[in-house]
């Protein structure tokens, strides 16, 4: 864990102390580096908990999510790198490491045993975030929205922190390991019921659950490319991370508890596929795209089969990849034409052909086209809320076919029709983009060789 943490930390003083010309060369690499040494933490083990010290764990549900996190450091650096271009040295090492402060917090998350570490760094990612986005965004409208995403995360999570301090006194420990072998007698039926859903609760706006995701598409829309990506493709993933260990640990959580959640979820799942049928702005379209999809994951997380589990986790890993390259070649749009708006930003596909096959291969992902893990874990999804009720199965097919609709409806307006007036002449795509891309797609693409790795199987 340690030889992950400490080079991650280190990266601060690399990002303020390089020259100019090499800032971005050394973070990158150096970034990349340790992508590649946390690929190690996939290897599949027998042991429940790899790596164990005595305030972080590894298992089976949270390692994808490391690497996945490790992995998108460096993108988000390369894909930063033009609209900083004109900033002044300092600003751009502020910039770094605000994402570079980010890093640890994160990880701390995803790996913390005890329950107090893991509400501290599921907090404190949030304060990078909103200086990312109250900063570096593009429109005076980000105030507001950095407004939103506070005051969603601080009032919903307020609870969470007295319902941790609640089971302390109930067990007198908060080490997860420990917990599960106690297994809680609730005082009455009443604590039992708002204690759980006070845990639930911090988690399912920060997934967002429908009905509670105001803050996600202004955050989204304001915020820079890499601050869209932090929040698609990691801090979203916190929110179903967070359920999966909570619904894990407080196994009988009443059942009236369940059901207000996922009818919510999944008619999410459809409301929101079908606003990105109408939205203008390309960014918001993505946004409420990873709201269905992160609807389809509460959805799995409350039934609580082994199947669910893993198609949630499979899902959230590639939705993690999908949205975050989905977001990268809106930005790449955004920084040619100086615009989000669909009808603005059409017929891209005779200027710059070979982004548009970036654009068919996001898309077809996004849509789950068969070699890709995201149809399976769709898939496995749905099979298991099938199984668990077979009405649902309306409301899951609706929302794939409205899904695969906003797909090619995006793919079209923004690759077809007739060239608008107003562009003249366009900057040609570079390599820094092309490989920005491969590195979102290979992943995805290869991960269907061997899904056992991000699916989470052995519980």
């Amino acid at each position: 864990m340690l030889k992950i943490i400490i080079p991650t930390i280190m990266l601060a003083p690399t990002a303020l102390l390089s020259q100019q010309k090499l800032l971005w060369a050394n973070t990158t690499t150096h970034a990349l580096m340790i992508a590649t040494i946390s690929l190690q933490w996939l290897l599949p083990t027998y042991y429940p908990h790899k790596n164990l010290t005595q305030w972080t764990s590894i298992d089976q549900i949270s390692s994808p999510l490391l690497v996945l996190s490790c992995w998108l450091l460096p993108l988000m650096m390369l894909a930063s790198q033009n609209h900083l271009q004109h900033e002044p040295l300092t600003r751009k090492r502020t910039f770094l490491m605000a994402l570079i402060t980010i890093q640890p917090f994160i990880l701390l998350a995803f790996s913390a045993s005890d329950l107090i570490l893991f509400y501290i760094s599921f907090e404190a990612t949030l304060i990078p975030t909103l200086i990312l986005i109250t900063r570096w965004g593009n429109q005076p409208e980000r105030l507001s929205a950095g407004i939103y995403l506070l005051f969603y995360t601080l009032i919903s999570s307020l609870p969470l922190l007295v319902t941790i301090l609640h089971l302390h006194t109930l067990t007198g420990t908060l080490h997860l390991t420990m917990l599960k072998l106690t297994h809680l007698t609730p005082t009455n039926s009443w604590t039992n019921l708002l204690s759980g859903l006070a845990l639930l609760t911090a988690f399912m706006v920060k997934a967002p659950l429908y009905g509670l995701h105001l803050w996600l598409p202004k955050a989204h829309v304001e915020a820079p490319i890499a601050g869209s990506m932090l929040l698609a493709a990691l801090l979203l993933k916190l929110g179903g991370y967070g359920i999966m260990r909570i619904t894990l640990l407080m196994t009988p959580l009443p059942s009236q508890l369940y059901y207000p959640f996922l009818t919510l979820a999944l008619w999410g799942a459809l409301m929101t596929s079908s606003i990105c049928l109408r939205q203008t702005d390309l960014k918001s379209l993505i946004a409420y795209s990873s709201v269905s999809h992160m609807g389809l994951v509460i959805a799995a997380t409350m039934i609580q089969t082994h199947w669910s589990y893993s198609g949630a986790m499979t899902l959230m890993i590639s939705h993690g990849l999908t949205s975050s390259m989905l977001f990268c070649l809106a930005n790449t749009n955004y920084e040619r034409t100086h615009s989000r708006i669909l009808i603005l930003t059409r017929g891209m596909q005779p200027l710059l052909p070979l982004m548009a096959t970036w654009w068919l291969l996001a898309n077809l992902t996004n849509m789950a086209l068969p070699p890709t893990t995201n149809l399976m874990a769709e898939l496995t999804i749905m099979i298991t809320l099938f199984n668990w009720s077979p009405p649902t199965i309306i409301l899951t097919g609706t929302a794939t076919f409205l899904t695969a609709a906003y797909t090619l409806f995006m793919l079209l307006t923004t690759q077809r029709g007739t060239l608008p007036t107003y562009i003249t002449s366009i900057q040609n795509s570079n390599t820094r983009e092309h490989l920005l891309m491969a590195l979102h797609i290979i992943p995805l693409l290869l991960l269907i060789l061997k899904p056992g790795l991000i699916s989470g199987v052995p519980l």
